[in-house]
């Protein structure tokens, strides 16, 4: 049976540029400051948990600039060509860095077919944005030395 696609599943929401302000007042709270309450269709209300209210208030701020926000655990396990996509590289590409061990990965029991955490994937995107601005600000200071080469 063929696995449905984890992005194509995943919670997305568009933002709304008739929000923005909203959003962007929303982003700006601090979260221990904040208590959310949400009422329930016979009249009760349930204050929303700390953690529950960080992910609302980090959604706002992502939305105020008008970027969307898809929802999923960091858990997930997503195949090379979801990774891939979420990376926004190509499928080969992700396949070397899985090879290399850039990005852990692991085999499906009794299968060929390879699986990436979401969690990895994240955090080697992480240590390429570092790596990135590092070279930036490399680049930056050199531009301003009058170096004889």
């Amino acid at each position: 049976m063929a696995r449905s696609s984890v992005l194509a599943r995943a919670e997305k929401v568009e933002p709304n540029p008739s929000h923005q302000g909203a959003l962007a007042a929303t982003a700006r709270m601090a979260p221990e400051s904040v208590e959310v309450v949400v009422r329930t269709p016979d009249g009760g209300e349930l204050a929303l948990p700390g953690e529950l209210v960080r992910i609302l208030l980090a959604s706002a701020g992502e939305l105020a600039r008008g970027h969307a926000v898809t929802v999923l655990a960091s858990e997930v396990q997503l195949s090379p060509s979801e990774t891939a996509e979420l990376l926004g590289l190509s499928r080969p590409f992700v396949a070397r860095l899985l090879d290399a061990g850039d990005i852990p990965s692991m085999n499906l029991p009794g299968s060929s077919h390879r699986v990436v955490r979401l969690a990895d994937v994240l955090a080697f995107q992480q240590r390429r944005e570092r790596r990135r601005e590092g070279r930036r600000q490399i680049a930056d200071a050199l531009e301003g030395v009058d170096l004889p080469y």
